[in-house]
């Protein structure tokens, strides 16, 4: 029997595990088992971290249903809390992902489970529209922007994001992030909501916060003078965005972390009871 020890995070409601020591040769296999909402301890992914000379570690990112992402901008908040938690300090992290560098500096709040971290995200790019995009049927006149924070968001601006089936939609896409956005409610504010490739529906999506408040931007629906951020409104939380001064393409994203667990795995009971009666 092999014991795992994880750590349960969550940035506004976008929920992780964290595996700072695990030793599986199938991860994609092991991410399924663990974020199974019924028969598993579940989660939106599962990050597995790497040591490497230079970094503070490598963080891979495995999605609920076992893919690989690049980038998660919530992820590596938490995946910063469970390294800070294990050095018992707040310095500044540089964490090594798929789609490049990130640094991460945090802070403690008055919760001691929960930390503020600012992310630098990187350069936000224009990405050609995803295969299957004209099936979803937009209105012409509606704002598109495909972009990249390293994974491939494309957004799209709403009247009124509840009144969106989103689910339908993501499901025609599932190739791509896909996220909604309402102006406001402040004239710094929009409210958006997202279908995540590999999760489905989540309550926050941090690169696509960041995507969303670049969108908005070249828009108008935000001014792009705002000194003290975009403020993204979003299901399970704001979270606030950005961009730097010398680059108006390169996003810097600040939100929560709250760590809710320290959690003993058995894998080999996890494996029984993945594999029962189906």
């Amino acid at each position: 029997m092999t014991q795992l020890t994880l750590t349960k995070h969550h940035g506004l409601g976008n929920d992780f595990l964290v595996a700072l020591d695990v030793d599986s040769d199938d991860l994609p296999t092991l991410a399924r088992q663990l974020c199974d909402r019924r028969r598993g301890i579940g989660a939106d992914g599962l990050l597995v971290a790497e040591s490497l000379a230079g970094y503070a570690a490598r963080m891979t990112l495995y999605n609920a249903d076992g893919s690989r992402a690049e980038m998660s901008g919530n992820g590596i908040r938490c995946f910063a809390q469970a390294i800070a938690v294990r050095r018992g300090d707040f310095s500044d992290q540089l964490i090594l992902t798929d789609a490049g560098d990130r640094l991460v500096s945090l802070a403690p709040t008055d919760d001691p489970a929960t930390i503020t971290a600012t992310v630098e995200m990187g350069e936000v790019s224009v990405l050609d529209p995803p295969s299957n995009w004209d099936s979803l049927g937009c209105n012409p006149d509606r704002p598109v922007a495909h972009l990249s924070l390293g994974n491939p968001h494309s957004v799209v601006g709403v009247d009124e994001v509840s009144a969106v089936d989103l689910q339908t939609l993501g499901e025609q896409v599932p190739q791509i992030n896909l996220e909604i956005v309402e102006p406001g409610p402040g004239p710094y504010d929009i409210t958006l909501r997202v279908h995540e490739r590999g999760a489905g529906i989540t309550e926050a999506c941090g690169t696509g916060a960041c995507a969303a408040a670049y969108a908005a931007m070249s828009w108008g629906l935000v001014s792009d003078n705002a000194h003290d951020g975009i403020q993204v409104h979003m299901d399970g939380g704001t979270a606030t965005v950005m961009f730097a001064s010398d680059s108006p393409t390169r996003a810097v994203l600040t939100g929560p972390a709250t760590i809710i667990a320290t959690i003993e795995v058995a894998l080999s009971e996890l494996a029984s009871a993945t594999n029962g009666v189906q």
